[in-house]
């Protein structure tokens, strides 16, 4: 029997996709807990415009992705932190960082920014990893405040 998954179903079946199954699993299992529905033509049809629109949706969403990593790239933030003789009171995390990009107006979230706790004055480069596998990296200067 063919059926439409409504829902994601492990190791059979993802939702929208559309999958043969044999006739008893679809009707003692995914219909009865409504995890399928069976494969009309018009169903079958709404399926694969959902699926398209979907694959619409995600390409625009990964050029914007893109978008944004290019006009990160190499970006000079500055940040002013306490230190002495080099070495910082404390150290400077990626919340941190995450509010400065912020602040130059962009907005990346503290989990995409890949650096250690920096803990001295300098320029550091750091790895920003964006959603889609895009990464690209800003060069953090880190002053005496």
């Amino acid at each position: 029997m063919q059926v439409i998954f409504l829902q994601d179903v492990k190791n059979v079946g993802k939702k929208g996709q559309i999958k043969n199954v044999p006739d008893g699993y679809a009707r003692n299992f995914l219909l009865a807990r409504k995890l399928a529905a069976v494969a009309t033509p018009a169903s079958v049809a709404s399926a694969k415009k959902e699926a398209d629109s979907k694959k619409m949706q995600e390409a625009l969403e990964k050029q914007t992705v893109q978008k944004l990593a290019n006009d990160l790239k190499d970006k000079r933030i500055t940040l002013k932190a306490r230190a002495k003789e080099g070495k910082l009171f404390g150290s400077i995390t990626a919340k941190e960082i995450a509010q400065e990009i912020k602040k130059i107006g962009f907005d990346v979230p503290e989990k995409a920014i890949q650096a250690e706790h920096i803990k001295d004055l300098g320029e550091k480069k750091v790895t920003i990893s964006l959603n889609f596998g895009i990464e690209t990296s800003i060069i953090l200067i880190v002053e005496q405040a």
